[in-house]
């Protein structure tokens, strides 16, 4: 280990830390949503349409091309005579006037959006969809903010702040849940119609979602002035050096654009399922029940691979910068393997939970059975999904964008075709399923040409032992998932009527020890065969609680 690694293992644990309190009341933001309009709704689908907007409008635009250039940039403006405050305050100054201009444009463009997104929606789904939407997507003004406020700080290894910046976001959203609660009523089960929704329960609901959006950005700037920065608008933007970021930025921009493309085809696919709920009789997922199930897959994802690329993504930055390619390859190599060591047992435990966690937000067990399978098939894809976030970042570290919009668009185009064929012969009942499935079977394809790309690019990985950590990983993890299928079979299994499945209590306590059981296993497993990733992990943890 060098010198510098646990330096990154704490910052790591300083984001994960952040990432785990955000995530902890994102569940219980979904829950609560959840029980204010339902999984298998056609409210709860209006509303995730609506609300996903922003941030897909959001990636369209410039998501791609801050993460991908923007962090270089600002490290190399470090350098200047000024430590990059001039480069600074022009970007955001920039950026700032192309989000509000955009903004602006594409909330007046709500209703086409929607349309868009959707298909074979009645007209009272479709303009409850577009109120939601004319409160949700000034969102994206804010997401632009928080993401350009971050990166600044991030460049400059102040990690924190923009991983426990969304805390603030979720308290603000639970709060206007609450009071939506109190004041409407729950509707888990779908019985308040589309046609009664009114002003009131629109702005309230979307209103408090945008203002918690609102809250994780302005926060930012206090972490600004205790590292010494602060913000100075500057509209000087000629001769300041953006053209070498911008012709950087377009492959990037292209990748994203393209993702897009295939989010757009899968919504409006998905959002066909709902046609079929009132024909079957059955919980049909759909818009919403697929949103629910992402945010089950990016918890393991966002708590460890979002924080370890991030601070890993500087150092292999200044490491490619100056040539360094042994010890950009050793952070890449160790940052894949602390990330496989959470993956791999939590898209095992994740499947054995697929329906006890899936009773926490639906209320029958048609609507438990319908996202307990959703969460399954895409539980397929995680440790591939995060294999494949860090090997872009490594890209994106060697400042090449062009070669993460190839892998990235052969993985879309597989997509867009697979999604086209299951929307056109799949029952409604397994449409969603199926769709999660061919996600993550096509972000296998992905990570498998992205890995032979960065290999053929920077020389293979010999000697960095990242195949032998999975196998490592993976023989540690059968027998921990056999403990925990065992002790769910003890609790009474998920069929319906069981104990599992009886009530929310039930279900949390049943996860909590079925996955406690499985997730102890597996660590004293890994502790047993001397893993060394385990034992960075805990030195690192067991030093941060002491200072704590």
């Amino acid at each position: 280990m060098s010198e510098q690694e646990p330096s990154v293992t704490r910052s790591s644990l300083l984001m994960a830390s952040g990432t785990i309190v955000s995530r902890i009341l994102g569940f219980l933001r979904a829950v609560l949503l959840a029980a204010a309009i339902g999984v298998t709704t056609d409210a709860a689908d209006a509303f995730g349409v609506a609300n996903q907007l922003p941030n897909n409008v959001y990636a369209i635009i410039v998501g791609g091309v801050l993460n991908a250039v923007l962090v270089p940039q600002l490290v190399r403006a470090r350098a200047l005579t000024d430590g990059g405050k001039g480069y600074i305050d022009r970007f955001v100054t920039l950026a700032i006037t192309v989000f509000f201009i955009l903004t602006m444009i594409f909330t007046l463009a709500a209703p086409l959006l929607i349309q868009l997104y959707t298909s074979g929606w009645s007209q009272d789904q479709l303009a409850l969809a577009t109120a939601f939407a004319y409160w949700c997507l000034p969102q994206l003004f804010f997401y632009g903010l928080y993401s350009i406020l971050g990166e600044v700080l991030n460049s400059r290894s102040a990690f924190g702040p923009f991983m426990w910046a969304p805390v603030l976001n979720n308290v603000v959203s639970i709060l206007g849940l609450v009071g939506f609660v109190v004041i409407f009523g729950a509707d888990p089960t779908g019985e308040r119609s589309v046609e009664s929704w009114g002003l009131d329960k629109v702005s309230l609901l979307a209103g408090s979602a945008t203002l918690g959006v609102a809250a994780q950005a302005l926060i930012l700037l206090l972490s600004w002035r205790r590292i010494g920065l602060s913000l100075s608008l500057n509209f000087k933007w000629r001769g300041f050096g953006l053209r070498p970021a911008l012709k950087a930025a377009s492959w990037s921009l292209a990748m994203v654009l393209v993702t897009q493309v295939g989010g757009l085809v899968q919504t409006a696919v998905a959002s066909t399922a709902a046609s079929a709920r009132e024909s079957s009789g059955i919980g049909v997922a759909s818009v919403a029940a697929a949103a629910i199930a992402w945010l089950i897959f990016m918890l393991p994802h966002s708590v460890v691979t979002v924080s370890v690329a991030t601070a890993y993504f500087t150092r292999m930055a200044k490491h490619a910068s100056t040539g360094q390619t042994d010890k950009f390859k050793a952070d890449l190599a160790s940052g894949l393997k602390v990330i496989a060591l959470v993956s791999v047992i939590s898209s095992a435990l994740l499947m054995v939970l697929a329906y006890p966690v899936a009773r926490v937000f639906a209320g029958e067990y048609p609507a438990t059975a319908a996202l307990g399978n959703v969460i399954i098939a895409l539980m397929v894809g995680l440790v591939p999904f995060s294999f494949v976030y860090m090997i872009q970042r490594a890209f994106f570290a060697l400042e090449d964008t062009k070669t993460p919009f190839f892998f990235t668009t052969v993985q879309i185009a597989l997509h867009i075709i697979g999604s086209l064929t299951l929307g056109a012969v799949m029952p409604k009942q397994w449409l969603v399923v199926s769709l999660s499935l061919l996600t993550a079977t096509t972000i296998m394809v992905q990570g498998i040409l992205g890995y032979y790309l960065l290999r053929k690019k920077i020389g293979g990985f010999a000697g960095f032992g990242v195949g032998g950590a999975i196998l490592k990983f993976v023989i540690a993890a059968v027998p921990a998932t056999a403990l925990a299928l065992g002790t769910l079979w003890l609790f009474g299994w998920v069929g319906p009527g069981s104990f599992v499945l009886d009530k929310v209590l039930t279900s949390l306590l049943t996860s909590s020890v079925v996955g406690g059981v499985g997730l102890l296993s597996y660590l004293g497993i890994l502790w047993v065969m001397r893993v060394p990733q385990l034992r960075e992990v805990s030195a690192a943890l067991s030093a941060r609680l002491k200072r704590g």
